[in-house]
């Protein structure tokens, strides 16, 4: 199951130095978010040990959407020593995700 950023959590989890993390920003009522749900639970499993896969729910989170400018969702970031590295806004392929995490690896 993909991992559950929260506002408490994220610095620890996310912001790691050595570290890549992929953070899938959602509310339970986007229904593109809904669609890219199963992608990000298949890339936690797959990437397990080696990438921080995970989801922060935007309506429940608001200091770390603030935080990273989210004004639309479904976004995703890749987050490497802290930093931001990648963003794919709207619906995509795991395809594309997985591309955009092999080359940050």
């Amino acid at each position: 199951m993909a991992f559950e950023f929260t506002d408490s959590n994220f610095q620890e989890t996310a912001m790691h130095k050595d570290s890549i993390a992929v953070v899938d920003f959602w509310a339970e009522w986007c229904g593109p978010c809904r669609m890219i749900g199963p992608i990000i639970e298949e890339l936690s499993k797959e990437y397990e040990g080696k990438v921080v896969v995970g989801k922060v729910n935007v309506d429940h989170n608001p200091e770390v959407s603030m935080k990273f400018g989210i004004r639309s969702i479904p976004t995703v970031l890749i987050l490497k020593n802290g930093e931001v590295v990648d963003k794919q806004v709207g619906v995509t392929t795991k395809k594309v995700l997985v591309d955009k995490i092999e080359f940050h690896l």
